[in-house]
């Protein structure tokens, strides 16, 4: 398995009440099968999408923990990734700590408190498929310190961002491979209630100029920053929600239909948060598994 490049997001992982209970819910929405994983502690499950891995599901080890989807991103050398982030006034919630031959992983959180996993690969880089259906395809960070989480992010993984309007993402689709999608616009916006728990229910995104909400994308190191190379994004959680609504990534799966995604989603016990909606890079909606766990999909354009 070729490795990730250096801070490239490289997995995703749901911390649940019920682990039997997820396998049920995205076997039944994204047709994933499982199988046993390696975990730093308690049960978990990979999950493989036609045969290739694609996210892992773990039971919680503490009912305290938020019921939630992870990233994390690639690192050649951890121990110096998780100095930086102290650092640049980050905390490391957990230490590095090596999960067999698989790798190491750590957790940490910005200065806004967006958590976010490390990963140092061993024998396992990370997905095996990605950007395609029934598999993670873009991440990105709501908070309300957008400035010192922008040079947090620049500073400790190489990030090089692209704000709002630079590139004229507005205005165009970018490579099918390289999708932007939290592109919200004023009716996107209508769609979602403040009261949802949800930043993501269009609350604005890449090329989201119509809501007038403030989105950054982040391209890796030695690119060309742009749509074409970005990786992720950074929103801002607006005044429309809650006080103490926390700082949190939100993770995109690829989806064949948004509509039907969303519907089976309800069917299984799920609901939806954000209703789909057109952006710019496709067909979107927010959703929350049977347990509340939030997660967004996407269904790229057409190619014309």
């Amino acid at each position: 398995m070729a490795a990730f490049p250096r801070s490239a997001p490289c997995w995703v992982d749901a911390q649940l009440p019920d682990l039997e209970a997820g396998k049920r819910f995205y076997g039944g929405l994204f047709g994933w099968t499982f199988r046993a994983g390696d975990a730093a502690g308690g049960a978990c499950a990979d999950a493989l999408s036609d045969g290739k891995l694609v996210a892992a599901l773990a039971a919680k080890q503490d009912g305290r923990m938020p019921t939630a989807w992870g990233v994390y991103f690639s690192t050649d050398d951890i121990a110096v990734t998780v100095a930086l982030i102290r650092q640049e006034g980050g905390q490391v919630i957990t230490e590095p700590v090596r999960v067999g031959r698989a790798g190491v992983l750590a957790q940490a959180a910005d200065p806004g408190g967006a958590v976010f996993g490390l990963w140092q690969a061993g024998d396992r880089s990370g997905f095996e498929k990605q950007k395609e259906p029934g598999s993670f395809c873009w991440t990105e960070v709501y908070t309300r310190q957008k400035d010192r989480v922008d040079a947090f992010y620049e500073k400790v993984f190489g990030f090089l961002g692209t704000d709002l309007g630079e590139s004229g993402t507005d205005h165009g689709e970018p490579d099918t491979d390289h999708d932007e999608p939290g592109t919200g616009d004023g009716d996107a916006a209508d769609s979602g209630s403040a009261d949802s728990g949800s930043a993501g229910s269009g609350s604005g995104g890449a090329g989201s100029s119509e809501s007038g909400v403030d989105f950054r994308m982040w391209s890796p190191e030695g690119t060309e920053p742009g749509p074409d190379t970005a990786i992720g994004g950074r929103s801002v959680i607006t005044d429309a929600f809650p006080a103490e609504m926390p700082s949190y990534f939100l993770s995109y799966f690829a989806v064949a239909d948004c509509d039907a995604t969303a519907e089976t989603a309800v069917v299984l016990g799920g609901r939806v948060s954000a209703p789909p909606f057109d952006i710019p890079y496709g067909r979107m909606a927010v959703l929350h598994d049977d347990q509340g766990a939030e997660f967004a999909v996407l269904q790229p354009p057409v190619s014309r």
